[in-house]
């Protein structure tokens, strides 16, 4: 190991000191101690004056994206936050803090336009809920942001309110989960929705205006649970149903089905399950084989008559007199020879 050593050690040695400063030329190393000051003086200026400087100004500010009723104000705020900046040095923190106090803004999108302009694009809250409490009645995004002021377009669901609505935001959890149900939705199954409540031991129901109830459980995994929805929606089999429990997303149920729709489809000389007498509509009896054939040509049993009501026990009876017996008619009498009489044979 030693000599191993002291071989790569030697070969180190044996290398051009390139690196080494020390080892140029005067002249070279004056360029270089030149190029590094002229740098530092060009960053430095950077970043004390060109980046700041009015040559640089943002004089222009192009605002897209506002739709909300105090789009005016959100625009002007922005405007003169941005003409304080240059196109070298937009900060993002001081444009969210002058729409701070306009919950109808959800982001802005920001792009300097070099020399002096800047656009703005602001992305609103969508609403996805309305909100109905003790004062009133506003439309909520699907975070629970309250967004006074924002047009609301079609029909929304509604959402019960336990109490006040809350400031900036619904106070109230279970409304919260509500709201995030509701603001998870496809737009075209959310236009159907007629309310989002809390249904106990369900727990958060989606009521829709014409179809099944849509049982989520809670608010988790709500985008698989809304794509298993949209999935047993879409299938034909499935129509009639009155409601589709979503609490397991990858097994989704659709129950109230008429019994004809659920029978499976049994394998060859295997007779398919029936619903026996008493069970509820969309459910089989497990257990209960019959053969089709049979059910299909058997007359339907006859009722049994009714069991007579119970009656008292007759009272044993007098035995009756018996009758005399009547003798027996006498044989009729010919004459024979000799005179005498004699009974006819």
């Amino acid at each position: 190991m030693s000599g191993a050593a002291a071989a790569v050690a030697g070969r180190l040695r044996a290398m051009p000191r390139v690196l080494d400063v020390r080892a140029l030329p005067a002249r070279w190393r004056r360029r270089l101690l030149g190029l590094g000051v002229a740098c530092l003086v060009l960053a430095l200026g950077y970043q004390f004056w060109l980046r700041d400087s009015s040559f640089v100004a943002v004089d222009k500010v192009s605002i897209t994206g506002l739709t909300t009723s105090d789009a005016e104000r959100v625009r002007v705020a922005l405007t003169a936050a941005g003409r304080s900046m240059t196109t070298l040095h937009v900060d993002h923190e001081t444009l969210e803090r002058a729409v701070a106090g306009f919950p109808a803004v959800r982001e802005l999108e920001v792009t300097a336009d070099f020399p002096h302009g800047l656009r703005i694009h602001v992305i609103e809250h969508v609403p996805a809920a309305i909100a109905v409490a003790d004062d009133g009645r506003v439309a909520v995004a699907g975070d629970g942001t309250i967004l006074r002021g924002l047009p609301v377009e079609g029909r929304l669901p509604t959402i019960e309110v336990e109490g006040s609505m809350g400031v900036g935001r619904l106070s109230h959890p279970l409304a919260r989960d509500a709201a995030a149900v509701a603001g998870a939705a496809p737009a075209r199954l959310r236009a159907r929705m007629a309310g989002v409540v809390d249904d106990g031991d369900r727990g958060l129901v989606a009521e829709m205006r014409d179809g099944p109830e849509l049982i989520f459980g809670n608010a988790t995994r709500l985008h698989a649970k809304w794509a298993a929805a949209s999935r047993v929606l879409a299938d034909p089999e499935a129509s009639g149903a009155s409601y589709i429990d979503l609490r397991i997303p990858g097994r989704p149920a659709a129950g109230g089905l008429p019994a004809e729709t659920v029978l499976p489809v049994a394998p060859a000389g295997v007779a398919p399950l029936v619903p026996q007498a008493g069970t509820e509509t969309g459910e089989v009896a497990a257990g209960t084989v019959t053969d089709p054939a049979a059910t299909a040509t058997a007359p339907p049993p006859e009722t049994a008559a009714p069991a007579p009501a119970p009656t008292a026990a007759p009272t044993p009876a007098e035995p009756a007199p018996e009758a005399p017996a009547e003798p027996a008619p006498a044989a009729p009498l010919t004459g024979g020879t000799g005179g005498g009489a004699t009974a006819a044979p």
